[in-house]
Protein backbone atom coordinates (compact mmCIF):
# COMPACT_ATOMS: atom_id res chain seq x y z
CA UNK A 1 0.00 0.00 0.00
CA UNK A 2 1.65 3.37 -0.79
CA UNK A 3 1.39 6.17 1.89
CA UNK A 4 -1.22 8.10 -0.67
CA UNK A 5 -3.82 5.30 -0.31
CA UNK A 6 -6.88 5.80 2.43
CA UNK A 7 -6.22 3.58 5.05
CA UNK A 8 -7.71 0.48 5.72
CA UNK A 9 -7.94 -0.56 9.29
CA UNK A 10 -9.57 -3.97 10.92
CA UNK A 11 -11.09 -3.69 14.04
CA UNK A 12 -12.18 -6.70 16.39
CA UNK A 13 -14.44 -6.34 18.95
CA UNK A 14 -17.42 -7.43 20.72
CA UNK A 15 -20.82 -7.12 21.06
CA UNK A 16 -23.43 -9.11 23.03
CA UNK A 17 -21.45 -12.29 23.35
CA UNK A 18 -20.12 -12.49 19.31
CA UNK A 19 -17.08 -10.86 17.78
CA UNK A 20 -17.41 -8.40 15.55
CA UNK A 21 -14.36 -8.34 12.21
CA UNK A 22 -15.28 -4.79 10.87
CA UNK A 23 -13.01 -2.80 8.29
CA UNK A 24 -13.54 1.11 8.46
CA UNK A 25 -11.15 3.63 6.82
CA UNK A 26 -11.68 6.24 10.16
CA UNK A 27 -11.03 4.99 13.72
CA UNK A 28 -10.76 7.85 16.39
CA UNK A 29 -10.81 7.95 19.90
CA UNK A 30 -14.06 9.54 21.01
CA UNK A 31 -15.11 12.68 23.07
CA UNK A 32 -17.53 10.38 24.93
CA UNK A 33 -15.12 9.32 27.60
CA UNK A 34 -13.88 5.30 27.27
CA UNK A 35 -15.16 5.29 23.33
CA UNK A 36 -13.86 4.83 20.61
CA UNK A 37 -15.31 6.08 17.03
CA UNK A 38 -15.90 4.26 14.24
CA UNK A 39 -16.48 5.52 10.48
CA UNK A 40 -16.81 5.00 6.88
CA UNK A 41 -17.18 0.87 7.29
CA UNK A 42 -16.22 -1.04 4.39
CA UNK A 43 -17.48 -4.16 3.15
CA UNK A 44 -16.69 -6.19 0.17
CA UNK A 45 -17.46 -5.76 -3.69
CA UNK A 46 -20.04 -7.89 -4.42
CA UNK A 47 -17.89 -9.28 -7.62
CA UNK A 48 -18.75 -13.29 -6.84
CA UNK A 49 -21.73 -15.12 -6.71
CA UNK A 50 -21.12 -16.43 -3.36
CA UNK A 51 -22.74 -14.72 -1.13
CA UNK A 52 -21.63 -14.63 2.59
CA UNK A 53 -24.67 -14.72 5.20
CA UNK A 54 -22.40 -13.31 7.64
CA UNK A 55 -21.34 -10.32 5.83
CA UNK A 56 -25.09 -9.84 4.67
CA UNK A 57 -26.11 -9.72 8.27
CA UNK A 58 -23.35 -6.85 9.21
CA UNK A 59 -23.99 -4.38 5.69
CA UNK A 60 -27.75 -5.06 7.12
CA UNK A 61 -26.85 -4.36 10.77
CA UNK A 62 -25.08 -1.02 9.84
CA UNK A 63 -27.13 -0.22 6.97
CA UNK A 64 -27.14 3.98 7.18
CA UNK A 65 -24.42 4.12 10.06
CA UNK A 66 -22.73 7.30 9.99
CA UNK A 67 -20.66 6.37 13.19
CA UNK A 68 -20.45 3.71 15.36
CA UNK A 69 -19.52 4.48 19.19
CA UNK A 70 -17.62 1.10 20.73
CA UNK A 71 -16.75 0.89 24.19
CA UNK A 72 -12.67 0.90 24.97
CA UNK A 73 -13.16 -2.51 26.72
CA UNK A 74 -15.06 -4.76 23.97
CA UNK A 75 -11.97 -3.45 21.52
CA UNK A 76 -9.82 -6.92 20.82
CA UNK A 77 -7.95 -5.90 18.01
CA UNK A 78 -7.02 -2.82 15.47
CA UNK A 79 -4.99 -3.88 12.41
CA UNK A 80 -4.29 -1.42 9.32
CA UNK A 81 -4.15 -3.77 6.23
CA UNK A 82 -3.59 -3.39 2.57
CA UNK A 83 -6.54 -5.00 1.81
CA UNK A 84 -10.34 -5.39 2.41
CA UNK A 85 -10.86 -8.88 3.87
CA UNK A 86 -14.61 -10.18 4.42
CA UNK A 87 -16.29 -8.42 7.91
CA UNK A 88 -18.01 -11.28 9.97
CA UNK A 89 -19.70 -11.95 12.79
CA UNK A 90 -18.41 -15.00 15.13
CA UNK A 91 -19.29 -16.56 18.67
CA UNK A 92 -16.92 -15.73 21.13
CA UNK A 93 -15.84 -18.78 22.78
CA UNK A 94 -15.78 -18.44 26.71
CA UNK A 95 -12.94 -20.64 27.30
CA UNK A 96 -10.86 -17.67 27.92
CA UNK A 97 -8.53 -18.13 31.39
CA UNK A 98 -7.70 -14.54 31.11
CA UNK A 99 -9.95 -12.06 33.03
CA UNK A 100 -10.60 -8.43 32.19
CA UNK A 101 -9.59 -5.96 34.69
CA UNK A 102 -12.29 -4.31 36.24
CA UNK A 103 -12.64 -0.83 35.31
CA UNK A 104 -14.08 1.70 38.35
CA UNK A 105 -17.15 3.32 37.72
CA UNK A 106 -16.61 7.35 38.15
CA UNK A 107 -19.20 9.48 39.51
CA UNK A 108 -18.74 12.43 37.03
Amino acid sequence: MSKHDTPIFKVIFLNQGQVYEMYAKQIFQSELWGFLEIEEFVFGERTQMVVDPSEEKLKAQFDGVVRSFVPMHAIVRIDEVERIGTPKISEAKGTSNVMPFPMPMTDK
